[in-house]
């Protein structure tokens, strides 16, 4: 019962926040997901990425093996979904790379941060910052079709990674005023992404549903158990291992709805992944936290 009550306390406030955004736009009120989305995306979280890389307290070699092990998760998630796009026949472009990232900002930062703490969120943002990383490069190449991964420069998440990492790594610290405005800025992160997964779900007309349905599980089980060997493999400590398969395992993100409609992919049929994806979440999950824990 303590158990069931904790994966409760854990999960529910992040469903709660996105049923806010849903609720709210079929009320019939204004919101602006573009908008809200940039902000978020060019402002509120690179900011929490640089102040929590630059404030954290766990060891450099623990964020090391994480940060490794999340690029080798990733990687070898990336092989295991192409081979299924490939076998079963579907469009690359719309596709792989929904599978391949999950929306390890808008539910794994939280759900990380309530189940296990500072620490917890700490190593979420690590494994956020290298999905982030992967997404923008490789990601946009795929949906896109093609082009050059260099774009990725342009984003501001990349360089607050980058200065993050610099500064965690040289032990600096900004004046303590700047300190304070980057933390309040990337705090509205959080709770802005999840208003506004709940708002852009409520607009979505996902298409698709069977194949959505089968694609989720198949991804849901392709990052479990891709997380928790290569976590295991690389010797993670127990928070960090439970981080990592939390964040690979998240569902597929409305940004890849975004990034469809954006460059031309079947934006519908993404929006049947986000759509189912994130309905299993709440179910996979509690499931999820109650082994972690």
């Amino acid at each position: 019962m303590n158990l069931l009550l904790t994966v409760t306390e854990i999960v529910a406030p992040v469903f709660l926040l996105a049923a806010v955004g849903f609720l709210w736009v079929r009320f019939g009120n204004e919101y602006r997901v573009q908008f809200v989305t940039q902000l978020t995306m060019t402002l509120s979280v690179p900011c929490l990425i640089f102040t929590a890389l630059m404030k954290t307290e766990i060891e450099p070699q623990a964020l090391t093996a994480l940060s490794l092990a999340a690029a080798a998760a990733y990687g070898a998630v990336t092989i295991l979904c192409l081979a299924v796009v490939r076998l079963a026949r579907l469009d690359r472009r719309t596709y792989l790379s929904p599978i391949i990232f999950g929306n390890t900002g808008n539910i794994g930062l939280p759900l990380a941060l309530f189940a296990f703490g500072e620490r917890g969120f700490d190593y979420a943002v690590v494994v956020f910052a290298v999905m982030a990383i992967y997404s923008f490069t490789f990601g946009v190449w795929l949906v896109a079709g093609g082009g050059s991964p260099l774009k990725a420069l342009k984003e501001p998440l990349v360089w607050a990674t980058a200065l993050g990492g610099l500064f965690l790594w040289q032990g600096w610290q900004t004046p303590a005023f700047l300190t304070n405005a980057l933390t309040l800025i990337g705090q509205i992160a959080v709770p802005l992404m999840l208003i506004t997964m709940g708002v852009a779900i409520a607009r979505l007309h996902p298409g698709h549903l069977p194949r959505a349905v089968w694609l989720s599980l198949v991804k849901l089980a392709i990052c479990l158990g891709v997380a928790a060997g290569i976590g295991l493999w690389f010797g993670l400590d127990r928070v960090a291992l439970a981080v990592l398969v939390l964040q690979i395992s998240t569902p597929v993100a409305v940004t890849s709805y975004l990034l469809a409609e954006k460059y031309g992919a079947d934006a519908d049929a993404v929006a049947g992944l986000v759509v189912v994806s994130t309905l299993l979440s709440m179910l996979a999950l509690p499931l999820m936290l109650a082994v972690l824990l």
